[in-house]
C-alpha cells in the first residue's frame, strides 16, 4: 500500500478527561471494558472472548458501526496504564493513562488506528473532516456518561 494511502486512512487522537474521582476509581471502571456500554453512549456492545480479549462495536451520529477485536496489551494499574491493540474495522492500538489530577483524576486517551472498513476507506479523503468530528462527538459523550457514573458512587 502507497504512503499516501496509509496516511489518508490513518487517525491519531488524543484527549484528556478530567473527572471528579480518585485515579484508583477511575481506573477501576476504565479496565472493566465489558461495562461500557453502561455509561458511554456510543460504545454499544462489548462481548468478552477471554480474560485478556474481546469484541466491541461502536457508533456515534454517523449512520455506521466500527466493530473491532481488542486485545489487551497492557495493564499497569501502578503506571495507570490500560492499553490494547485492535483489528477489524479499525486496526492498531488504544491506551488510557490515568493520572492524579486537579481535583481528581487526569484521564489521558491516546489513539492510532488505520481504518479498514471499507466503506469509510472509499470516502477517506471527503469523509475525513465528518469523520474527526464523529470521533469528537463520541469523545464528549464518553466523558459525560464516565463523570455521571462516577458521580453515582
Amino acid at each position: 500500500m502507497p504512503a499516501w494511502s496509509r496516511r489518508l486512512h490513518r487517525y491519531r487522537f488524543r484527549s484528556v478527561w478530567l473527572l471528579d474521582a480518585p485515579p484508583a476509581v477511575v481506573y477501576a471502571v476504565l479496565e472493566r471494558a465489558e461495562a461500557y456500554p453502561r455509561w458511554w453512549p456510543q460504545v454499544r456492545e462489548v462481548d468478552p472472548v477471554d480474560d485478556r480479549s474481546g469484541t466491541a462495536r461502536f457508533r456515534s451520529l454517523l449512520p455506521y458501526d466500527l466493530t473491532v477485536v481488542a486485545s489487551e496489551r497492557l495493564r499497569d494499574p501502578g503506571a495507570g496504564v490500560l492499553e490494547i491493540g485492535m483489528r477489524g474495522d479499525l486496526a492498531g492500538w488504544a491506551r488510557w493513562t490515568v493520572l492524579p489530577g486537579e481535583g481528581g483524576t487526569r484521564a489521558v486517551f491516546e489513539q492510532d488506528v488505520e481504518v479498514r472498513k471499507p466503506l469509510l476507506r472509499r470516502f477517506a479523503l471527503l469523509g475525513r473532516p465528518v469523520f474527526l468530528a464523529n470521533h469528537a462527538l463520541m469523545m464528549r459523550a464518553g466523558r459525560r456518561g464516565l463523570a455521571a457514573w462516577l458521580a453515582r458512587g
